[in-house]
Formats: C-alpha cells, sequence, structure tokens
C-alpha cells in the first residue's frame, strides 16, 4: 500500500466507527425510552390528563378518597379548559374574514401536537 492511502483509509474507518457508534447510541436510548420522555402527549389528550394525574398521585402521596376527589376536580378543571378554547377560537373567527380564518386554521393545526 502506498504511504498516501493509509492516513486516508484510517480517516475513513474512524468515520464509519463514529457513525456506527452514533447509531448504537441511538437504538440504546430509544430502548431505554428517551424518546417517550421527550415526546410527553399533549396536556388536554387522556393520555396526558392521565400521565399528570398519575404524577399527582404518587408525588403528592394522596390516599385513595383525595384521589377521587383530585379526579373529580381535574376532570372539571380540563372540561373547563376545552370550553374557553372553544369559546375562544369561535370568538376570534368572529373577528376575521374568510381567507384570515383559514390562515387562522393553519396556524392553529401547525401547534397541534402530533
Amino acid at each position: 500500500m502506498s504511504t498516501d492511502l493509509r492516513p486516508k483509509l484510517a480517516a475513513g474507518i474512524v468515520l464509519v466507527l463514529v457513525f456506527l457508534c452514533g447509531a448504537a447510541a441511538g437504538a440504546v436510548a430509544m430502548n431505554l425510552g428517551v424518546q417517550a420522555r421527550l415526546h410527553q402527549p399533549a396536556f388536554d389528550s387522556p393520555a396526558g390528563r392521565a400521565l399528570y394525574f398519575e404524577r399527582l398521585e404518587k408525588e403528592l402521596d394522596l390516599s385513595p378518597a383525595q384521589s377521587e376527589q383530585m379526579q373529580s376536580i381535574l376532570n372539571d378543571f380540563w372540561q373547563y379548559y376545552r370550553t374557553v378554547l372553544t369559546d375562544s377560537k369561535q370568538r376570534v373567527e368572529q373577528v376575521l374574514n374568510q381567507d384570515q380564518r383559514r390562515k387562522f386554521e393553519q396556524l392553529l393545526q401547525e401547534h397541534q401536537p402530533r
């Protein structure tokens, strides 16, 4: 082998090894649930509500009676939250013309959790 080729070959091998190590680390992170923690469900989705309530139960060490009361209070809150969002959206749309409403709807869609 020529002496000019050896450094290029070594650099290529190092580059491939770095790429493979990164891919392996990514695969391990995905298996450990890192992605799930980074992409939490929306706060007002059923999964988000359940996750939030579980955290409250655990961190506040709620008794069964407290859990039941908290669940009722939080359900009321989420219902109120949904009502306020819906009412506010309708009020905003009344102010806008047809083209602006279409653009407003697009903006809302861009910010929806996936």
